[in-house]
């Protein structure tokens, strides 16, 4: 495994949208900071739903890229979803919350699956992306940053995987509906090193 891309944006607004959005990521060259926010410099605009220490950065494994490719009949570019990762021998269909990957300084830890939003659907230029996205199960990945220090394109990434409850990241995205879990799901889902903001709906 390795880092296929890094990928950051600056503010811009979408066609037909007043607000901004820092979805248009563009892979970068050379060393890049990693601090507990994210990538340093990058735009996160709607901070209710996306950015924070338990959303620091958003990933994709090449998997997914290579699955949305076919899916979507052309290529897709790192950065086209908004992540700010690309990790190549990685596909979000088989991590689970709480898996870490480990660089040269910096460390990361999975916290929970991509939900789609309007921004999503808007920039791939769908209505009906959303619930796509929802079925696949290649959503891409939040994770913390569990330490903080430069990363840079091609370096190689290890793999641990979480060794307590496992929750997979496709079933955050099919499953999670606060009012719908069940009470045995509910405490699966808090027995893991889930994101915040999902922890707080499920409370």
């Amino acid at each position: 495994m390795k880092i296929q891309a890094i990928c950051r944006a600056d503010a811009q607004t979408l066609a037909g949208k007043t607000s901004k959005t820092g979805i248009f990521k563009h892979a970068l060259s050379g060393p890049v900071m990693v601090d507990v926010q994210g990538i340093v410099g990058d735009a996160v605009c709607n901070r209710k739903h996306h950015g924070g220490p338990d959303q620091a950065i958003y990933a994709m494994g090449s998997g997914d890229l290579d699955f949305w490719a076919n899916d979507l009949g052309h290529a897709v570019e790192p950065g086209f979803f908004g992540e700010n990762l690309v990790i190549e021998g990685i596909d979000s269909a088989t991590l689970c919350v709480g898996d870490r990957l480990a660089l040269q300084q910096v460390t990361l830890e999975v916290t929970a699956a991509r939900i789609p939003c309007a921004t999503l659907t808007a920039r791939v230029g769908d209505p009906q992306f959303a619930r796509r996205f929802r079925e696949a199960g290649h959503p891409g990945f939040y994770c913390r940053v569990l330490q903080s220090g430069m990363m840079e394109a091609e370096e190689s990434v290890t793999f641990t995987p979480y060794n307590g409850t496992k929750l997979p990241i496709p079933v955050i995205l099919q499953r999670f509906r606060p009012n719908r879990l069940t009470q045995e799901e509910r405490a699966a889902f808090l027995d893991t090193p889930l994101a915040s903001r999902f922890r707080e709906m499920i409370a």
